[in-house]
């Protein structure tokens, strides 16, 4: 555990497990709780077809298959930690006809791209799993692959700021697993540190459970 309450308690060599054991439910937990959330992330991505798009954290792969649905002509690759979430996301994007998309194990702090060769990157429900010492250096490494102008599309866990929210905080407490490793986090401060340009930061609660989404720029 560390010293830190708000910290994580779950390591990133732990997490990927953590996944493949929920990811048979997953999608439910998610469309209860984070669908709002996650509709809204995709609106403001406003993806244009041609364009070089990487999903981080793709889970079950609802939002990128959203994404390569509207860029048929373009490049759309997603990673995920966790290979049992990675199998269900493969399953749904099996149903597109074209085939300008991958899906591969991969981890945040290290993309397989080249410099500033992404128009736009999207990271859902992933920086509430990570520890502080960690963001750093994923931020920097989103901004590398980012072009200059290109976009920045956040959603996760974020503190709670409605009555009830705080339901979700407590449940970390004293079980971080049964969070699946997320608690609240805020990210605003973290992308203006990086030079990011915050356009908009939005707050819903569905469910009880408190979520941020985040459209920023390089």
């Amino acid at each position: 555990m560390t010293a830190d309450p708000q910290d994580a308690h779950i390591g990133q060599d732990d997490i990927g497990s953590v996944y493949d054991r929920i990811a048979p439910v997953f999608n439910v937990w998610a469309w209860l709780t984070e669908s709002r959330a996650r509709s809204r992330a995709l609106e403001l991505a406003g993806v244009e077809n041609g364009q070089d798009i990487i999903e981080v954290a793709v889970g079950t792969g609802a939002a990128f298959y959203a994404m390569a649905e509207q860029n048929p002509d373009g490049s759309n690759k997603g990673i995920d930690i966790s290979p049992g979430m990675l199998y269900k996301a493969k399953r749904r994007l099996q149903k597109l006809s074209h085939t300008n998309w991958s899906l591969n194990t991969g981890t945040a702090f290290h993309l397989d791209m080249p410099d500033e060769s992404a128009d736009l990157l999207m990271n859902n429900y992933m920086f509430d799993l990570l520890s502080f010492k960690d963001m750093d250096p994923v931020l920097l490494e989103f901004k590398r692959v980012l072009r200059k102008g290109g976009k920045l599309v956040l959603a996760g866990m974020t503190q709670g700021e409605r009555p009830g929210s705080h339901l979700y905080e407590k449940v970390y407490r004293l079980s971080p697993k049964t969070m699946g490793g997320c608690r609240g986090v805020q990210m605003s401060g973290h992308l203006l540190l990086h030079g990011f340009k915050l356009e908009t930061r939005e707050y819903f609660q569905q469910l009880l459970f408190p979520s941020e989404v985040i459209l920023a720029r390089k």
